[in-house]
């Protein structure tokens, strides 16, 4: 499955690279997110309960952060397990550019589901995985916004 998108931020594209790397944040932004734990300047652990169809799981997964340009951009390789609903893997890259107005952040992600997941059908997983990304990049829009014009 790809997914990607653009989105106009009304923020500096400092604070948005700033923000791009908070957990706190990040959490805040991801639907379902418990909790999303930095391991290292490049390494986070996240938990994320999510459904898919009939399928709700707690996936605990692992993001690394690569390529990484301050206030450009970076990839992120993540992984997680759910149990018995199976699997993800992703990979992303995310890139920063000034606009009139903000920031522009575009972003590219591949993703890969196995298990029950992989089970209920690829439409529905890639409708479900569009509408999560859909979410968090527009939650992220709003927050960072909100912080810049405080």
């Amino acid at each position: 499955m790809e997914f990607k998108g653009t989105q106009t931020i009304e923020a500096p594209r400092e604070v948005v690279w700033k923000c791009l790397n908070d957990p706190a944040i990040l959490q805040a932004c991801v639907p379902g997110c418990e909790s999303f734990t930095a391991k290292s300047e490049d390494e986070f652990l996240a938990v994320v309960v999510a459904s898919v169809g009939p399928v709700k799981a707690k996936f605990k997964g692992n993001l690394v952060l690569s390529d990484r340009v301050e206030a450009v951009g970076y990839r992120i390789a993540g992984q997680g397990e759910g149990g018995i609903a199976g699997f993800g893997k992703m990979n992303a890259e995310v890139r920063l550019a000034d606009v009139d107005g903000g920031t522009e952040l575009t972003y590219f992600s591949t993703a890969e589901v196995g298990g029950k997941l992989a089970q209920i059908g690829s439409r529905l997983v890639s409708s479900v995985a569009n509408k999560l990304a859909d979410e968090f990049f527009k939650r992220f829009n709003a927050n960072v916004s909100a912080m810049a014009k405080a």
